[in-house]
């Protein structure tokens, strides 16, 4: 019987692990809420016991399975296995993640940061047609990427290799989590397109549903100023305008840069789908390189949340071939 591999994709509210055959197709997925409690303790020892219950439950053992790939948020040290800095898990000081799950499941066990894992994932089976270069970008709560380049991962050579989310882009714009004024983050993000909505609303004083709705206190997320800049609101259309030109500014100096195939938009504000992808795409064609303009395109990312556990098993194949 052919081996499988088991991916997993550590996220800050839940764990979704899967199954899958080593060419990446998803055999079984499930997931487990993360328990961050007590400095983030029961975690791994949570990820274990729901491993061991679903061998269990298909009837497997460690001798089916190639390996364990899994992508983490925070700062992975690969050679070590370990993870630090993984605030919304609670993480502050090193985890030995790969030394627990090796000696727990006797399953070969390797780990990156989620948005390279994702990006892999994206690489081999979504957007990126299994292309050697490809770079991802995810619209999340923060702005996160991977950089894919001649088949490789690009690490640097302390780990901050592909922070897309920290390209300035607006040097006089809004001061960053990390400490810097005008990161992408702040305008590109879920939360930055809301800051860019209040901003303008400020500004704005013509007839806008979206303003009326922020001069009066009320909640409003990108969800809401997407959908009411595709009903035309005037304040709406302006602020997707903004995002769109700082992400295009962004993706322009991604493409001359690296002159990758593809330039691949993911993460949940991605679901603004064509009607945003043409918006940025206006921007990006504006300010890249005449060469860059005609190799390197826009996509929308193709695996939704698959994207992490399938990026995991090719990270446990690759990391399995290494030693055959």
């Amino acid at each position: 019987m052919q081996k499988k591999v088991l991916g997993i994709d550590l996220g800050g509210t839940s764990v979704k692990l899967s199954i899958l055959s080593k060419e990446g197709d998803v055999l079984q997925k499930w997931s487990i809420p993360t328990d961050n409690s007590d400095g983030g303790v029961k975690i791994v020892p949570g990820i274990i016991e729901s491993i061991k219950h679903h061998l269990d439950l298909y009837r497997l053992t460690s001798e089916d399975f190639l390996g364990i790939g899994m992508g983490s948020p925070g700062a992975v040290n690969r050679s070590e296995g370990t993870v630090t800095g993984a605030f919304n898990l609670n993480w502050t000081t090193p985890q030995p993640v790969r030394e627990t799950m090796e000696q727990e499941t006797g399953i070969p066990f390797v780990i990156d940061n989620d948005a390279n894992v994702a990006a892999l994932g994206e690489k081999w089976r979504g957007a990126g047609g299994d292309n050697d270069d490809v770079v991802f970008i995810t619209l999340g709560t923060g702005v996160g990427g991977g950089i894919v380049a001649d088949g490789h991962l690009i690490h640097g050579t302390a780990g901050s290799g592909g922070e897309i989310g920290h390209m300035t882009v607006d040097p006089d714009g809004f001061e960053c989590t990390c400490g810097k004024n005008g990161c992408l983050e702040t305008v590109a993000s879920a939360t930055g397109v809301v800051k860019l909505a209040r901003k303008h609303a400020e500004e704005y004083a013509g007839d806008s549903l979206l303003k009326k709705l922020i001069d009066d206190g009320q909640e409003i997320n990108s969800k809401m100023i997407f959908d009411f800049a595709k009903d035309g609101d005037a304040l709406a259309v302006i602020v997707v305008d903004r995002f769109a030109y700082f992400l295009g500014l962004a993706c322009s100096h991604i493409g001359n840069l690296l002159n990758p195939a593809s330039i691949i938009i993911g993460g949940g504000v991605s679901a603004a789908g064509e009607f945003l992808l043409e918006k940025v795409n206006k921007y990006y064609l504006g300010f890249a390189f005449p060469n860059v303009q005609q190799s390197t395109k826009l996509k929308l990312a193709e695996l939704g949340n698959d994207a992490g556990v399938i990026g995991a098993c090719y990270l446990a194949v690759a990391h399995a071939s290494k030693y055959q």
